[in-house]
């Protein structure tokens, strides 16, 4: 296999991938980037087996969701709150307009607009939302719900670490 010998191919950065029997217990080994792309892939194609039924692509469901939950709202807050930029936000809700779940219309000024959730819309949201369920239990029972809270406390504080910093005035 080419690579290093813990089937790194990373060709990304210059990191160290090789895997030496020297190597002390949580010394980092290999790409952290290309280990978190391979863990969501997997991830996104287990919820995908479930969502799918629905006619929806988790995208489109994890946006409905939104705009169901929070809107009416205006898209560069549903963008801030799904930290998108405001072309993909744009782009993922052409197909939910398409299909009539979501509507875009006049928002609190002539300069603004407003996302909302037809009633097809909000019916699509609840019968997604049940696939989404069996996916989560699923997923839960594959890996064990002990290792899926611990993995959701280091998602969160990475997370948190990982937040651009606020500006802070200085007194």
């Amino acid at each position: 296999m080419a690579g290093s010998s813990d089937g790194c191919i990373c060709n990304h950065c210059s990191y160290n991938h090789r895997v030496n029997a020297g190597t002390p217990v949580g010394q980092p080994r290999g790409c952290t980037n290309l280990k978190l792309r391979q863990l969501s892939r997997a991830v996104t194609r287990h919820y995908d087996a479930y969502v799918a039924r629905t006619g929806l692509k988790n995208t489109q469901y994890s946006l409905l969701s939104h705009v169901v939950l929070l809107g009416p709202i205006q898209p560069v807050e549903l963008a801030r709150r799904m930290k998108l930029d405001a072309s993909t936000l744009t782009r993922n809700l052409q197909p939910l307009i398409a299909q009539g779940w979501v509507e875009v219309g006049p928002g609190a000024d002539a300069r603004s607009r407003s996302i909302t959730t037809t009633p097809a819309g909000r019916a699509k949201r609840a019968e997604a939302q049940r696939a989404w369920k069996q996916a989560q239990l699923a997923l839960n029972e594959r890996l064990g719900d002990a290792r899926v809270v611990r993995l959701h406390e280091l998602l969160d504080a990475c997370l948190a670490e990982l937040e651009p910093e606020k500006d802070t005035v200085d007194e």
